[in-house]
């Protein structure tokens, strides 16, 4: 599946705030939208224009592209529930996030190279699919070569501190974590207004 692979900070300027985690993105570094007059466009947005800068900032945090991303809306929306919990709860299922909800990443662009370089194990059979849905009963792990470990481990030390994923049985000293139930809409750890994408996709 495609991915965006251009200047990230550029993205965190035009949403106006952090969407990687990572400090070397921290928006108080320059707050204005990328451009060469972006210090002048920080207006009033229209209503239409603040559910468009809604959906692409849920887009970025979970770098999916807008083709996929519709479809995710399409199945959430045909699915039973509330649409804009269901389409979270999908997003927050995808193999990669769950790599960084377990810990294993800093961020999400680095769980999905965790995932293609074929890293991860769903029920002990190989999966290097970011887009990959686990669900309740699945046991996700790592094999990584001794080499490998270190690294992993200083994904762990740094992430210690952060609240794991109350819908996750993670494991971090043997790499391994069990879904033991879908996750909700309260473990969506960013402010998202899932209703305004809702409406846009509505129109």
């Amino acid at each position: 599946m495609a991915r965006y692979i251009g200047p990230r900070f550029r993205l965190c300027r035009r949403e106006g705030v952090n969407l990687f985690g990572n400090p070397k993105f921290d928006i108080e570094r320059r707050p204005t939208p990328p451009g060469q007059h972006g210090g002048n466009r920080r207006g009033k947005l229209s209503n239409y224009g603040i559910q468009l800068r809604e959906k692409q900032k849920v887009k970025r945090i979970y770098g999916i592209l807008e083709k996929q991303f519709r479809l995710y809306y399409e199945k959430a929306s045909s699915a039973p529930g509330i649409t804009g919990h269901v389409l979270l709860q999908m997003l927050e299922r995808r193999l990669d996030n769950t790599i960084y909800r377990m810990g294993f990443a800093t961020t999400r662009p680095m769980a999905r190279q965790i995932v293609s370089h074929g890293w991860v194990r769903v029920n002990d059979r190989k999966v290097n699919i970011a887009s990959f849905l686990v669900k309740v009963g699945d046991e996700i792990s790592l094999q990584v070569k001794d080499k490998s470990k270190k690294y992993i481990d200083t994904n762990i030390e740094r992430m210690k501190d952060r609240s794991g994923a109350r819908w996750l049985n993670i494991d971090p000293k043997h790499y391994k974590a069990k879904v033991v139930v879908l996750p909700t809409r309260e473990d969506v750890q960013f402010p998202i207004n899932e209703q305004l994408i809702v409406e846009l996709y509505s129109k």
